[in-house]
């Protein structure tokens, strides 16, 4: 049974992942998304790797390379894409979507069974979201919809794989080996990106040592150990936390207001994150399996 303090942790990567948004604004406005992406993933994977000092072999090469697509090159650059394409609003509620494909993909990979009141949570969770970002001037791109939508389910797949392909290694080898797969299978692309690599300055360098650092690193550690230890139905709810967090952010550092309406999102949020843990305390699976096969590697 995974107590309290496992989906606690677990939050905190996702109200993280809410500042990428102000950090990219204000501190890399001279980087293309492709570049950062690459100079996010690959040397905080590579600096991980210098730490753990071990390499994936056998099938977990490929597996890890799978992850590394599916979390990191796919899923950051459909985001990104979409991003561009769609106002902040309705590409925040597209990834909201992503607990959904994580519901039924966790049906088909892992068996776990579909709850009525997990649906019904999401739903409401994604209701939150809407309330919270979407404005009336937001207007609908297909080729930025269904970017979102293919970015959402990307993160989805790679969530309920990581749960299911679990190597006998720690988080922290596990984020390792995902980042750096996921940063080499971006870098050919790099060549390709627009971004003037002399105008990078000391302002992009602090900004991409936190994204890369505390963005990714840091905080897939601890997504990737709460995986491990909750069902990646009840870790995904969580992932609702990251607009919130981004709202206030905005709030707090660059001014922005908060109507009544958003403020009533947030409410819904926060109730449907709440709510979900308990549609889905039944699924939690306990951590002892995924410790013995630690003990035994």
């Amino acid at each position: 049974m995974s107590r309290p303090s496992d989906f606690a942790i677990t939050a905190l990567a996702p109200l993280v992942w809410g500042s990428s948004y102000i950090v990219t604004t204000q501190f890399l406005p001279n980087l293309d998304p492709l570049t950062i992406s690459v100079l996010r993933a690959l040397p905080a994977g590579l600096l991980l790797l210098c730490l753990v000092r071990q390499v994936p072999h056998g099938h977990w090469i490929w597996k890890m390379f799978v992850l590394g697509a599916l979390n990191f090159a796919i899923f950051w650059s459909l985001l990104f894409f979409s991003a561009y394409r769609l106002p902040g609003g309705v590409a925040a509620v597209m990834g909201a979507l992503q607990p959904f494909v994580v519901i039924f993909a966790s049906r088909f990979l892992l068996g776990s069974p579909i709850k009525v009141l997990s649906l019904l949570t999401v739903a409401a969770g994604v209701l939150g979201v809407a309330l919270l970002v979407l404005t009336p001037e937001a207007k609908l791109d297909m080729w930025g919809v269904a970017a979102g939508m293919a970015g959402s389910a990307s993160m989805a797949f790679g969530t309920v794989l990581s749960r299911k392909w679990q190597p006998p290694v720690t988080a922290l080898t596990f984020t390792s080996w995902q980042l750096t797969a996921g940063g080499l299978l971006l870098a050919p692309f790099v060549h390709f990106a627009p971004t003037d690599w002399s105008t990078i300055n000391a302002t992009n360098v602090l900004g991409l040592a936190y994204l890369g650092l505390i963005g990714a690193a840091l905080t897939y550690i601890i997504w990737l150990r709460g995986i491990q230890i909750i069902q990646p139905t009840a870790a995904s709810v969580l992932g609702l936390l990251s607009p919130m967090s981004a709202a206030l952010l905005g709030w707090f550092f660059l001014n922005e207001t908060l109507s009544t309406t958003q403020s009533i999102g947030m409410m819904i949020v926060l109730l449907s994150v709440l709510v979900g843990q308990y549609a889905l305390r039944s699924n939690r699976a306990s951590p002892e399996p995924a410790l013995a096969t630690l003990q035994k590697s």
